[in-house]
């Protein structure tokens, strides 16, 4: 059984559980409350309330995320079986992904990682530690691992990848921006304690669950039918751990490697990655004089540092904008617009939150004051956002400019997922010691 056979059986089996989950969700959503009064002697049973994860199974997720990240570092350098990564991509949907409900993810992680980093009453799990740690680590050492197969939200988009195509170098690049700002965004409400952005929005934990808002499922639908023609659109555009996973990738001791041995310019793995993260041979040119690579350096230099402060200026004025989304922030000017108009107006309707606030016996100037210091927090957080993503546009142009003379195809090693497709359309053979 070919594995395109395989992915259009899971196909259908998925579509099936759409069908099933939207039925669902409608279900739910229709339950309204309070309860209905019953004339008869009909008794509303107890609610069954699910108990937390127990510790074992905690540290078992971590030992299946290990085991998993293992098995397919050795399938990718030793194997070189895409066969094999596809199995346990599949694994990773129902392990990860159904069973345990797309939580604790590794790209969920990051958000608890700069809580505790920046707050520290907020105590940590050594779980989520481990699940943010462990896939860089083997990043470092083999490349993008996790990505190939053990990520189910990787590896869910995967199986949509039905005709991709290849998009245009300068568009791939200007998109693998967004994941900047989605990181920058995320890491700023989670050290503000605003929310958990990362997991609010994350547009496949409600399939995993069977449950969402019809929103969410617009959207993951959205993701998957991007899929069919952008492989992975959600990994490759959007996934803030990504831009880690990247970094690390680069300097990994061990990597992928198209061929086994020497490459014989055969071009035929040249379109073989969906993902365009195959380095083609740059044809021969003639080489900088050091006057030119000097003017370039003076120039880049001047360049990055501007890029940097009006970013971070540009980003402290929108501080109160960024704020807003804080529900203390939200409170206060609720608060606030509230003592402006006439509290006897029969029209005007206090809400939860308001009514909860005055239950709670702070003062309104102590609430003015907590929400005076939170938008002092965004301001800060305005600057090292704008100046993070005016150094990264900054690099950007940078590395346009730069240029690498290779001889043979190679992968990239930072956008490079380690799927192992490439291997297949090689006709290199491994040889024998």
């Amino acid at each position: 059984m070919k594995i395109s056979q395989i992915k259009t059986f899971f196909r259908k089996i998925f579509f099936i559980f759409l069908t099933i989950i939207s039925l669902n969700s409608s279900i739910v959503n229709a339950q309204r409350f309070p309860k209905p009064e019953f004339e008869t002697d009909y008794t509303q049973p107890v609610m069954q309330v699910q108990q937390p994860r127990s510790d074992f199974m905690e540290y078992f997720d971590v030992f299946v995320l290990f085991v998993a990240l293992s098995v397919v570092s050795w399938l990718v350098i030793k194997k070189r079986s895409r066969k094999g990564v596809f199995w346990v991509s599949v694994f990773s949907i129902i392990y990860f992904g159904f069973l345990r409900e797309g939580c604790v993810c590794s790209v969920g992680s990051i958000q608890n990682i700069a809580l505790a980093l920046f707050n520290p009453a907020y105590q940590i799990p050594l779980t989520v530690i481990a699940f943010f740690a462990l896939p860089l680590i083997f990043a470092l050492l083999f490349g993008r691992v996790f990505c190939a197969g053990v990520c189910p939200l990787g590896a869910i988009q995967d199986f949509f990848v039905l005709r991709p195509i290849q998009i245009k170098p300068w568009l791939n690049k200007l998109l693998g921006l967004i994941p900047y700002i989605y990181f920058g965004l995320a890491v700023l409400y989670a050290v503000t304690q605003t929310d958990f952005i990362i997991c609010r929005y994350d547009p496949f934990v409600g399939i995993f669950r069977f449950s969402a808002k019809i929103s969410m499922f617009v959207l993951a639908a959205i993701f998957l039918l991007t899929s069919i023609f952008v492989a992975r659109p959600y990994c490759r555009f959007f996934c803030p751990y990504g831009i880690l996973l990247n970094l690390f990738s680069r300097v990994s001791k061990y990597h992928l490697t198209i061929t086994p041995s020497k490459c014989i310019q055969c071009r035929l793995c040249e379109n073989s990655c969906p993902f365009g993260a195959i380095d083609k041979p740059d044809e021969i040119k003639l080489p900088e004089t050091r006057q030119q690579t000097v003017r370039r350096f003076v120039v880049f230099a001047a360049i990055i540092p501007a890029l940097v402060f009006v970013g971070g200026w540009t980003g402290s004025q929108f501080h109160e904008n960024l704020a807003k989304v804080n529900p203390k922030i939200q409170l206060a000017q609720e608060i606030y617009e509230m003592e402006k108009i006439n509290q006897t107006d029969s029209l005007y309707v206090e809400s939860i939150e308001v009514e909860a606030f005055k239950t709670s016996g702070k003062s309104v100037d102590e609430l003015y004051a907590e929400a005076d210091k939170i938008l002092k927090q965004f301001y800060i957080g305005g600057w090292i956002l704008g100046g993070f993503l005016g150094l990264v546009f900054g690099l950007t142009l940078a590395s346009l400019s730069i240029y690498r003379y290779r001889k043979d195809y190679e992968p990239n090693k930072g956008t490079c997922l380690s799927c192992a497709r490439c291997m297949d359309y090689c006709p290199v053979k491994e040889k024998e010691e």
